[in-house]
């Protein structure tokens, strides 16, 4: 049997990116080279969900199957296609959190801990049903998002506008003039994008 978590209560930081503001976060990630959420190596770090969004998410990935933490990151990490990853900093806290509201229990396997849901969890998850669907609908939509986005035509196309912009930029002639040229280029292009059928 599992035997209830206790431990400190954690936090889970500031409230995530929706609808449009994922497509920048992955953005983001790719153009800092990590393309893996908060897990980026100090580039990029977007949070997708805040805390009780997370909760929830952890949550349901334990009721489908008892898991490690680490499982945990590596099953969202998987189901967004690489885009998002939360950090152990954020899952761990997350995870004493539940523990401390009575909805998980933990079994030590090692050095490892497993947690599994519990009946006050599974009652949780019936009262959220419709909030639970939603947020898994989002990391399939991130998923979705990433695997439209990460064609090596436009990775290499990304590729070639940074280098040029950071070969132009870098010039000694460069001037507000120039500046304000080079946005009015991207923001068109933009434009462009956003119109195609």
């Amino acid at each position: 049997m599992f035997s209830h978590m206790s431990g400190r209560r954690g936090g889970c930081g500031p409230r995530g990116m929706r609808g449009g503001h994922a497509m920048y976060a992955m953005w983001a990630a790719h153009r800092h080279g990590s393309g893996r959420g908060e897990r980026g190596g100090g580039h990029g770090r977007h949070r997708v969900f805040d805390g009780g969004e997370l909760r929830l998410v952890l949550l349901k990935l334990i009721a489908d199957q008892p898991r490690h933490g680490y499982d945990l990151i590596r099953e969202i990490e998987a189901r967004t296609g690489g885009a998002y990853a939360p950090s152990p900093g954020v899952v761990y806290p997350t995870l004493t959190m539940l523990g401390d509201m009575g909805l998980i229990d933990e079994q030590a396997q090692g050095t490892r801990r497993l947690f599994a849901i519990n009946e006050a969890g599974t009652a949780h998850l019936a009262e959220h049903a419709e909030t639970v669907a939603a947020l898994f609908a989002r990391l399939d939509q991130l998923g979705a998002m990433r695997a439209k986005t990460d064609g090596a035509q436009i990775r290499r196309a990304m590729g070639n506008l940074r280098t040029v912009l950071q070969n132009r930029l870098s010039r000694d002639d460069v001037d507000a003039d120039t500046l304000n040229d080079v946005a009015a280029l991207i923001d068109e292009a933009a434009g462009k994008i956003e119109r195609l059928k």
